[in-house]
């Protein structure tokens, strides 16, 4: 029987604690007997949000697949259980043996937005393991970075000894075989990660060395060692039948995830080529999963679970060339034994509005479109691909088929955005209401429309066309929702429609932490010395830290932030190969201050770089 890391007394002491004990259906416990890599893979949030992570439970699927690897999970605490854990000393522990994470080979941790970075802190020194990987010795575990963020990793160099590049799945089993020959042969941990520096997709921040022009941009960036790449290649599966590891048993958490559902991986990647979206370009080129295999999995999963949800993960559902099959069969197979199945990332089209009526409540739930931009004009500069016509008559069909309930998705500060683009906002939002009254007869209306319009702040982020964009001042961005606040009061329909806007501080330290270099590093760890945690949680976000840490380190976040990059300038994650040209982001950048769409790749292939990844085909079946 396994003795819990922490007491009675303490867990009775703290917020859900169940977030900690561990012992879940379908968690893999190991005998340690024969177990030659023990991991430890960290979602850097609290356990609801880590627990609805569908690439950390990959991985933690296909790491306890190998007999001589036992993979568990560790989640941030919450503040009440991080007071508690250093007043008393406790070090962090893994939930399934409940060991301390300190006495593990390797601490893996995802990096899925910029906000959790002093949560990575929070992990490291919770486990006491320095913070700095300059000052680990022999006994402290590898830790290393992965996912979205670890495509800009420079401003995390300082506290990983290494980063994975790509998709989990492809060479995670060298990276461990190298550890294990190592590990055999006595060599050290510095012989171990330049061994580990020549598998394709592995970075090594300490082998290499960054230098500085007087005008803060990057003079150079080069390898320390040799054997050492200058670029390092992303993984990913080129093949999804073949490479792609299905979970068959999720983990059951004993309290309610923040998606508490079974998700089903369709595809990977995007056609679309949205000019703002980071991960439309790293995930490319677009990777489909066989039907019969997502039947077999739902049925599995469903089987194995318990759950009463099942949810289709893809950037866009709607370009899965089986869909109307898969989602046919879902419905025929568990809606009678009350399976709710949720469609999210589709086109609001007569097939998604026809399914949606089956699978949803239509009284109770709402309908999601993410214009992204008020205009015509700045939906093409950023490549959206979506009419305003196409808006309208999305709209309409949901009317007619008995939906009040609309949620409209922007973003202000977009690259050429002008005061008619944000009252374009409004505008739209007032000729959806219309089409309610027009379309739908008094005595067939549930009440009046309802809209709901939020706008978050634009981000420039890496590998993405506008990542040489500026953003703008905080106060700007303040400005920008005034704008749209009050056009929206100008309207015809103003009582029918409610505005939500995003936080332009956090905005403003995401755009900084997202483009940052090594520098970024110091503001980090600053913050973090000065009591920073949880700052994707605005009831624990305190900006004015983070401003106290940029004063006392020196560092401008204007440069960050408010400058133009210029294509020629050398960038902090230029020696990464993300799939993407630099050549094809610039040609792109070009497009959209002409404002011209880009065809999808269905369409026309835009020669992005990524079809060598499928030797010469950008996405099934085509050239």
């Amino acid at each position: 029987m396994r003795k819990l890391a922490l007491s009675d007394e303490i867990l009775l002491s703290v917020d859900k604690a169940a977030r900690y004990i561990g012992g879940e259906v379908n968690s893999v416990m190991k005998n340690l007997d024969g177990i030659d890599v023990r991991v430890a893979f960290c979602f850097p949030d609290v356990y609801e949000i880590g627990m609805s992570n569908l690439g950390m439970m990959l991985l933690y699927n296909m790491f306890n697949k190998r007999p001589d690897v036992w993979c568990e999970r560790v989640y941030s605490p919450w503040l009440d259980l991080d007071k508690l854990m250093r007043e008393k000393n406790i070090p962090l522990f893994a939930l399934e043996s409940q060991d301390p994470i300190k006495d593990f080979d390797f601490l893996c941790i995802t990096l899925g937005y910029e906000m959790c970075y002093t949560n990575v802190l929070q992990t490291l020194d919770l486990s006491q393991i320095p913070l700095k990987a300059a000052d680990r010795d022999q006994s402290c575990p590898i830790v290393i970075g992965g996912g979205a963020c670890a495509y800009n990793p420079e401003p995390l160099a300082d506290f990983f000894d290494l980063f994975y590049i790509g998709e989990g799945e492809t060479v995670y089993d060298a990276l461990f075989d190298a550890y294990k020959a190592n590990k055999e042969a006595g060599g050290s941990r510095e012989d171990f990660l330049l061994k580990a520096a020549q598998i394709p997709g592995i970075y090594v921040p300490a082998f290499y060395d960054v230098t500085y022009k007087e005008d803060g941009t990057i003079a150079s960036f080069t390898p320390n060692r040799p054997g050492v790449p200058e670029k390092v290649q992303k993984q990913l599966i080129v093949n999804m039948d073949k490479g792609y590891c299905p979970i068959e048993k999720p983990v059951v958490p004993f309290i309610k995830a923040t998606q508490d559902r079974v998700t089903l991986e369709i595809q990977r990647g995007c056609i679309r080529g949205c000019r703002f979206c980071q991960a439309g370009m790293i995930y490319r080129p677009l990777r489909e999963r066989d039907v019969e295999e997502l039947k077999a999995s739902a049925r599995a999963m469903l089987k194995n679970s318990g759950h009463e949800e099942i949810s289709l993960s893809s950037l866009s559902s709607s370009d899965y060339t089986h869909l109307e099959e898969l989602v046919n069969f879902l419905i025929d197979e568990f809606k009678s034994a009350g399976v709710n199945i949720s469609l999210p990332s589709l086109r609001i089209d007569a097939f998604a509005l026809d399914v949606m009526s089956k699978v949803q409540d239509i009284k109770k739930s709402s309908l999601t479109f993410a214009p992204e931009a008020g205009s015509q004009r700045l939906r093409d500069v950023i490549n959206k691909g979506l009419t305003e016509e196409v808006i309208l008559h999305g709209a309409k069909e949901a009317f007619v088929g008995g939906w009040n309930r609309v949620k409209l998705y922007f973003m202000l500060g977009l690259p050429t955005e002008t005061e008619e683009d944000m009252k374009g906002i409004a505008h739209l939002a007032e000729r959806i209401a219309e089409e309610y009254y027009d379309t739908v007869p008094k005595e067939k209306r549930h009440g009046k429309v309802q809209i709901v319009v939020s706008t978050s702040f634009f981000v420039p982020k890496p590998f993405t066309p506008f990542q040489w964009a500026p953003m703008y001042t905080e106060q700007d961005f303040i400005d920008k929702a005034k704008v749209v606040k009050e056009e929206i009061r100008a309207q015809l329909n103003q009582k029918s429609i409610k505005y939500n806007w995003h936080e332009p501080d956090v905005t403003t330290l995401e755009g900084f932490l997202a483009r940052g270099d090594r520098r970024a590093s110091e503001v980090i760890l600053k913050a973090y010395e000065k009591g920073a945690l949880y700052d994707a949680w605005s009831e624990s976000f305190r900006y004015d830290i983070w401003k106290e840490a940029f004063a006392e380190t020196g560092i401008d976040i204007e440069f960050y932030t408010l400058r133009e990059r210029s294509t020629d300038e050398i960038l902090p994650w230029d020696f990464i190969d993300a799939g993407v040209t630099k050549e094809f982001l610039i040609r792109e950048w070009k497009q959209a201050k002409g404002e011209v769409v880009t065809p999808n790749c269905r369409q026309k292939c835009a020669g992005c770089g990524a079809r060598r990844y499928k030797g010469g085909v950008c996405y099934e079946g085509k050239n």
